[in-house]
Parts: C-alpha cells; structure tokens; sequence
C-alpha cells in the first residue's frame, strides 16, 4: 500500500521577511516537506520555530548572509545532506538530503545571470552557463531515484512566458539558456512534472516581477520554478499544483510555491 509525500518548493526571496507567508501556506496546505530557496540568512538566524511549532521537525539549512541560502524543512526523518558547490565561489545554492525510502531529495537555487546574455560582457551569465555545466556532470552520475526542486531562473518553453519573441534575449529565456537546461534534462532523463500534469501549451507561471502594478492583470510570468524527477521515481508522482494565491498575500515573494504528491 502506498502513502502520500507532498513534497513544495519555494523561493521565498527572505524566509525571515515573509515569516507570515510562509506559516500561512504550511497552516494551509500543510505539505509534508518544504523546500525553500533564497532564504538570506546564515544558518545560526535561521527561524527555527516557524517550522517546529508546526510539526517540521527535521530542519536541515545551508544558509549566508543576505544573499542565496537554501533550507529544507520537513514532518519526515531526512538523512546524509550535501551541499555542492555547483557555483564553485562558496555560494549557498544547494543542498541535497536522502528520504527514508532511499530517494535522494536536491533542492537547488540557480543563479540568475545578471542582465545580459553573453558571458564574455557579462561574467554572471557565464557563472550560470557554468553552473549548469557542473549540474549535468552531476547528473550523468546518479546512482539513487533522485527529485530536483528549485528555482532554476530558466523558462525552457515558449509557453513558459508571457511572450516568446519579446523575452528571447532576456536572460532566463534565451536559446543557449534553453539549450542548456535541455542537456541538463537529457543527462538523467529526468522528467519535468509541471509540464507532464499541466500539459503545454498550457499556461503555467511561477513568477512575475515586482515592477508591475498589478501582476494579474498584466500577467506577465515566467516558469522559473521547476520540479523533475528521475525515471525510477516519475512514476509516484499523482498530482502537481501552483499555488498562485500566494503571490497575492501581503508582502508576498516574487515566485510562488509549487507543490508534487508522491505514493511510494
């Protein structure tokens, strides 16, 4: 008989500064592990109460002051974290833990890459190009049924933006950008869960910009927010959701939750 794991990710962009948010999604919804990106706190700050007063009991941080950090929290045992340095400059942007059933959960923060697309003008853009490469290394060798989660600032599909011809040299969703991540995705064979239940062309956003006065009336999201899985895993996904409510509470992050039922 299976049992239900429902595993969220969120980049909250200040755990500490949407404290609110973050314990009105977890009364609400309740998942049973919360993966958080861009936390900005070192680990000693992290609110540890937040979490424990709700059930989460097993915290797991790898956090830095003010900028990045990543942090699992979860109502289940989690076991053997790791922490790449995928960016390769000592940046939080990822931790990794194995479930009691053996899967290997990977929570990931990918950088953004500056402003514009070409590495040799602007050297962030070549951190993310890079950081990517060191990914698909990693991923060419995984030994265990593995979930990646996180905020990967890429938006592979057409349908993943509010216009492809105006966002195809923006960065997050330029071709060498999509490319990438499409050889990040064939080193596994990993499965992309938003788009195997919410069918493209579809629309599915997960962020949209502080800079509009009103983000639903101009809608102009992107799918930065993924959730992919390995083949041997794949299979236990039943459901996945975007909770787009959230981008309406106060003080909200720019990206909202996304949330994937498992039955091992």
């Amino acid at each position: 008989m299976t049992s239900p794991l429902r595993i969220a990710s969120w980049n909250i962009n200040s755990v500490r500064a949407r404290a609110d948010i973050v314990g009105q999604f977890l009364d609400e919804e309740a998942p049973d592990i919360l993966c958080l990106q861009e936390t900005k706190v070192v680990d000693e700050l992290f609110p540890h109460e937040l979490f424990a007063s709700r059930g989460y009991d097993h915290i797991i941080v790898n956090g830095q002051k003010m900028h990045h950090g990543v942090a699992i929290v979860s109502k289940v045992p989690m076991a053997r974290d790791n922490r790449f340095d995928w960016q390769a400059n000592g940046e939080a942007r990822h931790l990794g833990v194995a479930l009691p059933n053996g899967v290997r959960l990977e929570n990931v923060y990918i950088p953004a890459g500056g402003d514009i697309p070409d590495r040799d003008k602007n050297p962030k853009f070549g951190q993310k190009l890079d950081f990517l490469g060191r990914m698909i290394d990693w991923s060419g060798t995984l030994e265990h049924p593995t979930i990646l989660v996180g905020d990967f600032n890429i938006a592979p599909l057409e349908c993943d933006v509010w216009s492809h011809k105006a966002l195809l040299d923006v960065v997050s969703h330029t071709p060498i950008e999509v490319e990438t991540l499409g050889r990040l995705q064939a080193a596994a064979n990993w499965t992309d869960l938003g788009r195997t239940f919410i069918k493209a062309p579809e629309r599915l956003y997960t962020w949209w910009s502080y800079r509009a006065q009103d983000w639903r009336k101009s809608d102009r999201g992107r799918r930065l927010d993924h959730m992919w899985a390995t083949p041997d895993v794949a299979p236990a996904a039943k459901g996945h959701r975007v909770h787009e409510q959230c981008r309406d509470w106060g003080k909200p992050s720019d990206h909202i939750p996304l949330v994937t039922e498992f039955h091992f």
